[in-house]
């Protein structure tokens, strides 16, 4: 591809807003937190930022549960405020993606609340709702993700409603044509703002099978695993119409101009590219979660890319995570030599990368005393290690009080090391990981090799995963990282008559020829230009 869209050569910058700034002193960060700390995404070299939901919400699930889709809870600021920075992002470059949680609202919800008055009610139909099974039990066996059954019972109209998630978020009736006009028009809202995309929350959920069939018993569970899991998806998740909406929603999305469509989908590699749709009409990016749970070693990565490569539809374009407010955080799941060499792996591969805050920071999971607890997954399901509060910990901008995150209390506690690990102290230090993903970003974008080329799977022997960068009329890049506790001597392929060091994980080895063979030490990586 010659020419790419911002989407394609950018990189995405996810931003947890409770847990970026602070402004006013409530111990929650919010909208003008973010603004102040635009200079910092633009120092970074990211050119979007993904904000997670900031509506109204009782907060039963941070946000998650929307009461009003068409302003700011106060806990975040104003629509004033959002307009403040969205047009102060667009001032410096920046474009500004929503998340968009179409799945299901809070119980608060006015359009729930009318669905829940009556079985008369206009609005009925808006949610799912369903009568007891013949014993009175509920509908049928679908679990809900965050623990139990996915079926309330509402015992003023004798009926049962469905919530994939919390019993506080009511599942929408997405079949119903009236439900998916009045979300459409949501997207129109924030689209006609300005805002530059979304990222759609648990989109292969949004379709139930319409017989409500039970799911079937999963024979590969285990007591440790979530209770979600007992059961295979098989007729609440990844139905066949939910390609018909995704559809629709794209089409919405194209009426405005350069914008972009994220799918949150967790499933396998080859149903996660069908959401790219009917001749790429799906969402631009179903996001590709691969990494978060491969094995870290050269061999499962190079297995991983080329298969996601081979699935990927013609002109479908990649894209590349590391780290979510879902998951555990990379440098506690590779540990913090290989954190570095995450960083290269994210930023070399072939497609958009999204970065998730912090993690260019070297932030490891914090650990959360029971009392400080907040995710209502780990408070449904306790003791299973499922809880999310470890990774959206507060950002550590300095060495003061609190990481310079708040005056106040934070609402979940800091990492414990935030006066030597802080966006202020490793800004001045040449060699520390933030330093290390600037450098990274930095040669993206000033080589189409990276953002826009072609990639190729050299190998993975020896622990070393090879692949190469290359684009027209430019310098071939080789990208090399050891995964291994010990060093690697690695013949190189026929790379020409020189090469050159253009980047390394280690500081000092920056425009160093290389001949024949590259050393690398343990857990290095690195990036190599290739000239004829």
């Amino acid at each position: 591809m010659t020419k790419t869209l911002w989407w394609q050569h950018g990189i995405v910058y996810q931003i947890y807003p409770r847990s970026f700034q602070d402004s006013n002193s409530d111990g929650v960060g919010d909208l003008d937190g973010i603004r102040r700390h635009l200079d910092y995404v633009v120092a970074l070299g990211a050119d979007a930022i993904w904000i997670s939901p900031v509506y109204p919400s009782p907060m039963a699930d941070f946000g998650y549960d929307i009461a009003d889709y068409c302003d700011i809870d106060p806990i975040f600021g104003t629509l004033a405020d959002f307009d403040r920075l969205l047009g102060e992002a667009h001032a410096r470059g920046l474009k500004l993606i929503l998340d968009f949680v179409p799945n299901h609202t809070s119980d608060r919800h006015p359009w729930f609340l009318e669905s829940r008055s009556s079985r008369q009610s206009a609005r009925r139909d808006w949610y799912i709702w369903r009568d007891s099974a013949p014993d009175g039990s509920s509908p049928n066996n679908w679990l809900a993700n965050f623990g139990g059954s996915a079926w309330e019972y509402d015992a003023a109209s004798s009926q049962w409603y469905y919530h994939a998630f919390l019993k506080e978020q009511p599942d929408l009736n997405w079949r119903n044509p009236d439900v998916r006009q009045a979300m459409f028009d949501v997207l129109r809202f924030w689209l006609a703002r300005g805002v530059d995309g979304f990222r759609v929350d648990v989109l292969w959920l949004l379709i139930k099978d319409d017989q409500f069939r039970n799911n079937p018993p999963n024979p590969h569970w285990q007591p440790h695993q979530p209770g979600i899991e007992r059961l295979i998806q098989l007729y609440s998740a990844d139905r066949p119409e939910v390609q018909d909406v995704v559809a629709e929603m794209r089409t919405v999305v194209d009426a405005y101009p350069d914008r972009v469509l994220v799918g949150e989908i967790y499933l396998p590699v080859e149903r996660l590219v069908t959401y790219y749709g009917l001749d790429l009409k799906g969402v631009h990016l179903p996001f590709n979660f691969q990494l978060l749970f491969a094995a870290w070693n050269a061999a499962g990565i190079a297995r991983i890319v080329s298969e996601y490569e081979a699935a990927l539809p013609p002109g479908g374009w990649p894209n590349w995570v590391l780290g979510n407010h879902d998951q555990k955080r990379i440098a506690s799941r590779v540990g913090p030599a290989d954190a570095r060499l995450a960083a290269m792996l994210l930023l070399t591969l072939r497609g958009t990368p999204t970065l998730y805050y912090g993690d260019e920071l070297g932030l490891e999971n914090v650990p959360i005393p029971p009392d400080r607890v907040q995710d209502p997954w780990e408070k449904n399901e306790p003791g299973h290690n499922h809880g999310r509060d470890p990774a959206r910990t507060p950002m550590p901008w300095d060495a003061s009080r609190n990481g310079g995150f708040t005056d106040a209390e934070p609402w979940l506690p800091l990492n414990t090391d935030f006066a030597t690990r802080n966006v202020s102290l490793l800004s001045s230090d040449p060699g520390s990981i933030l330093a290390l993903y600037r450098r990274l970003i930095a040669l993206r974008r000033q080589r189409r090799a990276l953002h826009a080329g072609g990639f190729r799977l050299i190998g993975s022997d020896n622990d070393v995963l090879l692949f190469e960068r290359a684009h027209a009329a430019e310098p071939i890049m080789l990208v090399a990282l050891n995964f291994a506790d010990a060093p690697r001597h690695l013949p190189l392929p026929a790379v020409g008559v020189r090469a050159l060091v253009a980047l390394s994980t280690e500081l000092d080895r920056q425009g160093d020829p290389v001949d024949a063979a590259l050393g690398l030490r343990p857990h290095e990586g690195v990036i190599l230009e290739v000239r004829g």
